[in-house]
């Protein structure tokens, strides 16, 4: 039994791939957990031009995201989307773990996924290869 670390909404894909696209050897973008802002973690999303192994691999419709090991347990379940409004462009996490996020939208409170509970849940990030 393995766990789906993350999903991509269409809107996502679509902008994973046209960001791979406009860039020199890139293999995906990858996405991490970094400390800091005022809620104590932020989301970073940088260009994976060298795959790690150790990385969760997400494709959908052509779009590759690499999720690095520190933070599969904080994005365990998360759905990645793509979103443009009339102020802002840019990539939203609807995260489960998230506990909180500060005023400006910049950093959030994460907590890690609970394993146990999300297999005896039948939950839709479970499963079975």
């Amino acid at each position: 039994m393995g766990f789906a670390v993350m999903t991509l909404t269409p809107a996502a894909a679509e902008r994973v791939k046209t960001i791979v696209k406009t860039s020199d050897n890139a293999a995906g973008i990858r996405v991490s957990i970094k400390k800091g802002g005022c809620a104590g973690m932020e989301y970073a999303i940088d260009m994976a031009t060298v795959v790690n192994e150790k990385d969760d691999r997400i494709e959908r419709d052509g779009a590759t995201v690499f999720v690095a090991p520190e933070a599969v347990l904080y994005l365990l379940g998360t759905e990645m989307d793509y979103e443009v409004t009339k102020l802002r462009s840019g990539f939203v996490f609807n995260n489960p773990n998230q506990t909180s996020a500060c005023g400006c939208g910049e950093s959030v409170e994460l907590k890690p996924a609970d394993l146990a509970r999300l297999a005896e849940a039948g939950n839709p990030v479970v499963r079975t290869d």
